[in-house]
């Protein structure tokens, strides 16, 4: 089930966002192909990525340096609404696969780019990972201690966040547009423009002054003593966000600090945080995370305990909600957004490649004795 039943995505597998892309277009219900590459002969699980974010695939690996794999290729992106690929510009012009050829068999087709530096531009060939990318927009020179390296935030601002959700959006836009054109396009997602579109509201800021390019001196960055992290005693932490005025004075009164009148008024004192920092600091330290969030969890304070990836599978609220499920071997966050009349499916393990070799080539319309003869000269597995 899911909004998007009905239809067809081809996915060229890739690493980073394309396959989060995937997971996100079948979990919400789209029918996706994923067209792995050959695996190594001497490694044959080197190249096949079967994790949490290739769920809900019906898979086969295809060898695209094959005039005859790349034939089948085109004849499954003839039946497909949409393509996603991850390689560099132009990879996938030198394969025979490009925009051009595919638009030529099928004019209705999206074909979702997916790179890091984008189509064009000085840097658009060069190889790079998420922290590159999310470096040249200032993303990684904000976070972390003033007194040490910037932190990368793991790769969810690039791959995921600035990559991986603006193709979504870009597919999901793209296709209600084709329902009223007839017409295919080119969606060009890049994780640098992704990633700087996260960043605006940090851009206007600093524009009007009011953020430094000093890390923890900032808002939200772990630079107020109202917005971050503090230890407790038993060396865990709680993350506060009082940042309204009402959930400030709470978080006084919870600490019982409410009597301080200079904590009380100086909220937005910036030059007074690093004080009011190691005010609250100290506070913290006398009590465990947990008591901290007996005490808090559930008031206007907008503190909760900041925990490990195992306990927040555990976390009361998210067990509750249903935030993450187990699927095959292993728990997993739940699809979201949540549709109330088109609701997604449970997610289904990825499975082995091959399984449906059999399957994708009938529906492409080939013959049993060319299916035969694609696996015996392995173009496909």
């Amino acid at each position: 089930m899911g909004p998007l039943k009905g239809v067809r995505v081809l996915e060229v597998g890739g690493i980073g966002p394309i396959p989060f892309v995937g997971m996100m277009l079948s979990d919400m219900g789209a029918d996706i192909i994923r067209v792995e590459r050959m695996p190594h002969p001497d490694r044959p699980d080197l190249d096949i990525n079967d994790g949490i974010v290739e769920r809900n695939r019906r898979r086969i690996a295809v060898d695209l340096k094959s005039p005859a794999g790349v034939d089948l290729v085109l004849r499954l992106a003839d039946q497909a609404d949409v393509l996603i690929e991850g390689y560099r510009p132009g990879v996938m012009e030198r394969l025979g696969l490009g925009p051009d050829v595919c638009f030529a068999r099928n004019p209705k087709l999206i074909y979702g780019r997916m790179t890091g530096w984008g189509q064009e531009g000085p840097l658009a060939k060069t190889p790079g990972h998420d922290i590159n990318y999310i470096s040249a927009v200032g993303v990684t020179g904000t976070i972390g201690s003033a007194d040490r390296h910037p932190v990368p935030p793991l790769n969810l601002v690039g791959d995921y966040g600035g990559g991986a959700m603006t193709l979504v959006i870009g597919v999901c836009a793209a296709l209600f547009e084709t329902s009223r054109s007839g017409k295919g396009q080119v969606i060009d997602a890049a994780i640098c423009d992704g990633a700087a579109l996260l960043m605006n509201i940090m851009y206007e800021m600093h524009q009007k002054g009011d953020w430094r390019d000093e890390r923890e001196a900032n808002l939200l960055d772990g630079g107020s003593h109202y917005y971050g992290t503090y230890e407790t005693s038993d060396g865990k932490f709680m993350s506060v966000g009082s940042a309204e005025p009402q959930f400030y004075h709470q978080l006084l009164v919870e600490l019982g600090l409410d009597g301080d009148e200079e904590l009380a008024h100086g909220q937005h004192d910036t030059t007074k945080w690093p004080v009011f920092r190691d005010r609250i600091a100290t506070v913290f330290k006398t009590r465990t995370r947990d008591e901290w969030t007996a005490r808090m969890t559930h008031k206007d304070v907008c503190a909760i305990p900041v925990l490990s990836i195992g306990e927040a599978m555990e976390f009361p609220h998210n067990t509750e909600r249903g935030v993450f499920i187990k699927v095959g071997d292993y728990v997993q966050a739940a699809p979201a957004p949540r549709f109330s009349r088109t609701p997604s499916d449970t997610p289904t393990p990825p499975g082995k490649v091959g399984a449906d070799t059999d399957e994708i080539l009938s529906a492409a319309g080939l013959s049993s004795a060319t299916m035969a003869a694609l696996k015996a000269s392995r173009v496909v597995i």
